[in-house]
């Protein structure tokens, strides 16, 4: 009878097994085959998690901050509701700032050949900027003077640059969002205004172009991105930190109402990371400078994304383009370099 028993239960183990083999395959064929770029890798990915995978990963992230004030390896809590991105307190082994001077040379003459001139503009990050709020934690004393480094090298190669603490310092109010790694509105306009002051002296003075700031919109939750990458996005409330509210004012370019009326060719492009595409923070220089901005700045653009995307297409820049603003976040000068980095100082060897 034992023998028995075994064999049945080994049997209904077995069909178990081939029932999810074939349901797994049925997920990877379908997915596949139903086209949208979806490869084998991803849909075996996608069929082996547990149905209620997301919301398990959400409990356990919102139990660990609940209960341990843990937001997992990429994201710290310093002050209540303060949120600060590990990569900004601490930076990765090794450093890359002698391969990123490298880097700028090139690109800088790229951009001089074009006739066009530079301003570079390193964004300090939010553990410099709102360090009243870390209560206690730890920044790397080495990444913090990369920034004085970067600038000491910039000085003696005659590049202008923009060294945004002196205003960012002095505010007496959060000038970043509680629950994200960017600038909130104050954040971005004071520093806008101190690209401003320096690319004015580029531009040879401010032009006559208007902008407007639109209605205010009512206040609403905003869903910072340290609070989803530290998953817990679809938390309840009470499980995660109280999210940033926050009323968005949009700004524009008046325009003066012709058919034909498409503004007056750029003469500023600003490739930047992230930063440059919170806040409205392209449209704040824009009211600074007088001048409609050229902003192709990207989400994960790092220390170059943009800039590289920028030169890719310079043959076609217009004739009135006067001054590229290079914008990055001082994290970036310690993160590894990325492929395209990599593949554009090879080039040069």
């Amino acid at each position: 009878m034992v023998g028995k028993s075994h064999r049945l239960i080994a049997g209904a183990i077995a069909g178990l097994l081939l029932a999810g083999l074939l349901w797994s395959t049925w997920l990877i064929v379908s997915a596949v085959a139903g086209g949208g770029g979806v490869t084998v890798s991803q849909a075996l990915n996608s069929s082996l998690r547990l149905p209620m995978q997301d919301s398990i990963n959400t409990w356990n992230a919102a139990w660990r901050y609940r209960f341990l004030g843990d937001l997992g390896s990429k994201v710290r809590l310093g002050c209540p509701q303060w949120l600060f991105y590990q990569d900004g307190l601490q930076p990765a082994a090794g450093s890359v700032l002698a391969e990123r001077l490298q880097l700028m040379r090139i690109w800088i003459s790229q951009i001089r050949q074009q006739g066009v001139q530079i301003l570079v503009v390193a964004v300090p990050d939010k553990s410099r900027v709102e360090s009243a709020h870390l209560c206690g934690l730890s920044v790397s004393e080495s990444m913090r003077q990369k920034l004085d480094e970067w600038q000491a090298e910039l000085k003696k190669d005659g590049v202008p640059f923009a060294d945004l603490r002196p205003a960012m310092l002095q505010a007496n109010e959060p000038l970043f969002f509680r629950t994200d790694a960017h600038m909130n509105a104050v954040g971005a306009r004071i520093a806008a205004a101190s690209v401003a002051e320096e690319a004015l002296v580029l531009l040879k003075g401010r032009s006559n172009q208007l902008f407007k700031f639109e209605e205010a919109e009512p206040l609403r939750p905003r869903m910072g991105d340290l609070i989803v990458l530290a998953g817990l996005e679809n938390a309840p409330e009470k499980w995660r930190p109280k999210l940033d509210v926050v009323s968005e004012q949009p700004i524009s370019v008046v325009r003066g109402g012709g058919l034909l009326d498409d503004g007056p060719a750029a003469e500023v492009l600003l490739a930047g990371s992230s930063n440059g595409r919170r806040s409205y923070f392209a449209e704040h220089l824009g009211m600074a400078l007088g001048r409609e901005v050229w902003n192709i700045s990207m989400d994960g653009g790092q220390f170059s994304g943009a800039l590289q995307e920028a030169l890719k297409q310079k043959s076609s820049w217009p004739s009135t383009l006067k001054l590229v603003i290079w914008e990055f976040s001082e994290l970036a000068l310690s993160l590894p370099l990325t492929e395209a980095e990599r593949a554009a100082l090879a080039a040069r060897q």
